[in-house]
């Protein structure tokens, strides 16, 4: 009776068959291969590498760019002429496309550490490409719509540099072992070169980088200054509707220092707070005077001003995500709250002992009041029972008129100015963007006794940035986050940084190098076998994989000597102990067995 045997009886690798069924598609074990990836398949992966990198860099814009969202949403409205959160498709896009791209990045890599032949499946193909372009897209529209944004990521390396440089010697010294072990398989040839060359060198670029990371936050302690002053910015737009007694109310509740907010004047000459040209956005006009809904919000007189509802739109837009965490009871206030004069920010000022700061639109051409906007302002500052030295006077126009007429008034500028022009101007304080907030440039200021005061500032890290930079306040939409910062996030003196950057570095170092050795070692020791000792040692147990590698070099060394047939080659795995079913293919392992 003929029994028939397998050719070889493989273990089961479900790991790798995931690995390979995921990325291409490759379930079964025939479908796999060890040869070298076609040139079209390394240029998928390397498209694959565009995508993850560009979709880090895109995530990483919007992940600091969160401190302006609602500068963005403004803009937006200002184009669309209608309130969305443009941020939250964006977001979750963005999330998605860098989940999906860095899992392929992830099986791809285990690809290359294994030895197997790279196959993207057609539809993750697709999906990369749109994926990249649709980003590039994006970046493109970025780059046309919100351009000045980009300052946000050279502003956050300063104070995110030193953990990205760690992070990123991190993830660079574990690639280690994906090059060491393509390297190691190459043949000596000029690809073995260029790769081990390329990967050196973003190495050694690494363990350079902190030579040029600058940041204020490295500092000794001893140096750093007061805790920056929070201004309330149209009051706490986060928690009730911007430029409301309401939303000035929940800012002082914070401990803000001052108020700042936007002036218009009215038809009639009655000066109140409005952001936005129009009327639409933050009242009901479109209900109570539609046809006039897209006119200047100066062209109504202040009468039909005050007949508008300055709250429910807040309600129905919820424009911060804040609206679920309201009171019942502030949601009642909510939707009572009209829209705030002038002089009625200036009362509640002076009567909780705060300072106001505000900028002065000046009404278009045929407006009445073209010509006496700054001296209706001047007349409500005067009759109010604030003192002049508590308001900060923002507006260049007529400022010597305005001197003149109520000498105490802080005069403050939005524009950076030489020191000496400003002294000449009387400016006392200076309000910037936190783009023109170079550490720099706030030390020479406050060594001329100049105060700095920067905008927006909503998010902890910018706050500690402004903080280690010597800023002397901060204009801020929430208050009441920044209200929980004690100290800056981080602090470290300039020692401290240069140990743990040499010490990472030499922790680099010694992995890498061990890698390379560990990887030489191993793959020298697979290089080692011949037909002679794979039979000679058949009956010694040998782990699976090494055993299955000898299998295959025995076979091939056979075929190259002329035997071509599958039954001379017929195997069967037993017991751990591998045994040649035919007897003449024994023949050279008894007779050395003999000897």
């Amino acid at each position: 009776m003929v029994k028939h045997q397998p050719l070889q009886v493989y273990e089961r690798q479900l790991c790798l068959s995931c690995l390979t069924g995921i990325y291409g598609c490759r379930w079964k074990r025939y479908q796999r291969s060890h040869d070298d990836s076609s040139k079209w398949e390394c240029s998928w992966f390397f498209l694959l590498c565009c995508s993850f990198l560009l979709l880090l860099v895109w995530s990483y814009f919007w992940l600091e760019a969160r401190n302006d969202y609602n500068e963005f949403n403004w803009l937006l409205y200002n184009r669309s002429a209608v309130w969305k959160d443009g941020t939250v498709p964006i977001l979750a896009t963005t999330l998605t496309g860098f989940t999906y791209t860095a899992f392929l990045m992830i099986l791809a890599l285990c690809h290359i550490a294994l030895g197997q032949q790279l196959n993207l499946y057609w539809i993750h193909k697709i999906v990369v490409l749109a994926i990249l372009l649709t980003t590039i897209t994006g970046v493109v529209s970025i780059d046309d719509f919100w351009q000045d944004e980009w300052d946000i990521v050279i502003i956050s390396l300063q104070f995110t540099g030193p953990f990205l440089h760690i992070g990123a010697l991190a993830a660079v010294t574990a690639l280690g072992w994906v090059i060491a072990g393509q390297v190691v398989r190459m043949e000596r040839s000029r690809v073995q070169v260029v790769t081990l060359a390329i990967y050196v060198s973003v190495l050694l670029v690494l363990y350079l980088v902190p030579l040029f990371i600058s940041s204020p936050c490295i500092m000794d302690r001893s140096k750093l200054g007061p805790r920056p002053a929070v201004i309330g910015r149209r009051g706490a737009p986060v928690l009730a509707p911007e430029h409301t007694i309401m939303s000035f109310s929940k800012a002082l509740q914070q401990k803000v220092t001052a108020l700042e907010a936007d002036v218009t004047i009215s038809l009639d000459g009655v000066p109140f707070l409005m952001r936005d040209r129009t009327l639409r956005r933050t009242t009901n006009v479109d209900k109570l005077f539609p046809a006039r809904q897209d006119h200047d919000a100066s062209f109504f007189n202040w009468t039909e001003i005050r007949s508008l509802n300055a709250g429910l739109w807040f309600l129905r837009d919820d424009p911060y995500w804040t609206v679920q965490y309201m009171s019942e009871k502030d949601r009642n206030r909510t939707a009572n709250q009209t829209v705030c004069s002038l002089a009625e920010l200036l009362r509640l000022a002076a009567r909780t002992n705060r300072s106001v700061i505000f900028s002065l639109r000046r009404p278009p051409p045929q407006h009445p009041r073209h010509q006496l906007w700054v001296s209706d302002a001047l007349k409500v500052i005067q009759r109010s029972s604030i003192l002049p030295e508590q308001v900060m006077w923002t507006p260049d126009w007529y400022r010597k008129k305005v001197r003149a007429a109520v000498p105490l008034l802080q005069q403050t500028s939005d524009e950076k100015l030489p020191v000496a022009e400003l002294k000449e101007r009387g400016i006392s304080t200076l309000t910037l963007h936190y783009s023109q907030a170079r550490a720099q440039d706030i030390r020479q200021f406050s060594g001329s006794n100049v105060s700095v005061n920067v905008y927006p500032v909503n998010e902890p890290w910018l706050y500690s940035l402004m903080w280690c930079s010597g800023v002397q306040s901060v204009s801020s939409d929430a208050p009441h986050i920044l209200k929980k910062v004690p100290n800056p996030i981080w602090i470290m003196s300039a020692d401290e940084y240069g140990l743990i950057w040499i010490t990472s570095d030499l922790i680099s170092v010694a992995i890498v190098i061990s890698i390379f050795i560990f990887q030489k070692w191993k793959m020298s020791g697979m290089h080692s076998y011949n037909p002679e000792q794979i039979m000679l040692s058949a009956v010694v147990r040998r782990p699976s994989r090494d055993v299955n590698l000898m299998k295959e070099k025995l076979i091939f060394s056979e075929i190259n000597n002329g035997v071509g047939s599958t039954d001379e080659l017929s195997m069967y795995t037993g017991n751990g102990l591998d045994t040649y079913a035919r007897d003449d293919m024994m023949m050279p392992a008894r007779h050395a067995s003999k000897l």
